[in-house]
Parts: structure tokens; sequence; C-alpha cells
């Protein structure tokens, strides 16, 4: 029956200022624009594909929310880190050894990088790793190289 997620939407304070970091930064296909009920919508991937609706209200009104971006595995393993230092995004991954790279969660397995918005919405990159998912590592999150040594080891 559910094939995927259609649409999000997320309050942003400033709607032009959060146009600019989807459109410019993150190089989301913008769609639609309705200044009296000041939002933004944006196309995710192709159009029709995925939505992304931005809808400006005072901060105080403003709850932070969490969503990922599917990207090639390839990219986030080798350019994502370069993509969010070239556009001054803060960035960070769960392995807790002040490195600058993407963690692999194990069970998807899956890479992925975390970074923020100018809202402190928190995004994500994220692509799934060839292998075969393996629930029963659970919430392991672990480098890329610590990963394949998995992979290896579980053949």
């Amino acid at each position: 029956m559910i094939k995927g997620l259609f649409e999000t939407h997320l309050f942003v304070e400033n709607l032009e200022r959060s146009i600019d970091f989807y459109a410019s930064t993150l190089k989301l296909e913008q769609y639609l624009y309705e200044e009296e009920r000041r939002v933004a919508l944006f196309w995710i991937g192709k159009p029709q594909q995925a939505m992304l609706g931005l809808w400006e209200k005072p901060k105080e009104e403003i709850d932070l929310r969490h969503f990922a971006f599917e990207c090639d595995w390839k990219w986030i393993l080798n350019e994502s880190i370069n993509f969010l230092k070239a556009n001054k995004l803060h960035f960070w991954n769960f392995l807790h050894d002040e490195t600058e790279r993407p963690m692999v969660f194990a069970n998807i397995p899956a890479i992925a990088i975390y970074f923020s918005d100018p809202d402190g919405h928190y995004l994500e990159f994220i692509g799934t790793l060839p292998g075969k998912y393996r629930p029963e590592k659970g919430s392991l999150v672990v480098s890329y190289e610590e990963w394949l040594a998995i992979e290896k080891n579980d053949v």
C-alpha cells in the first residue's frame, strides 16, 4: 500500500532565507511560492517524486524537525564533507571520535552525515550501501572502514 514518503513540511522563521538555502545551497527545484500564505514548495529529486514545504511562522512557533535526503552513497563517502564545508554548514556524525566523516548505520546498512538548516532543523544526507539488511546489528553506528571489516567478517 505505502510506497514512500511524498511530502514533508517545516516551519521556518524567514521564508526568503530558507528559500535561498534550499534552492541555492541544496539545489532543490522550487515550484511554488505564495506570498500571501508565506509558503514555498520544492521538489526533492525529480518533479512529482517528493516535496518539501516551507511555511513561515514566528520563531516561538517553530519546533525543530529532522528528515533525511536520499543521496548516492559514494557521493556521501567521497564528497559530502567538502560540500558541507564549502557551504559553511555545521555538520556532525555519531561516531564520538571527533572526526569529520560520514558514519554507517550497520543494520540498514547506510552511510550518513547530519547537518542543520538556517532554522536549526536536523537534516541528513543518507545513502544505502551495498549489503544486506542486518537487524541483528541494532543501532550500531560505525565508520565506513569498520563497516567494511564487519561485512568482510560476516560473509
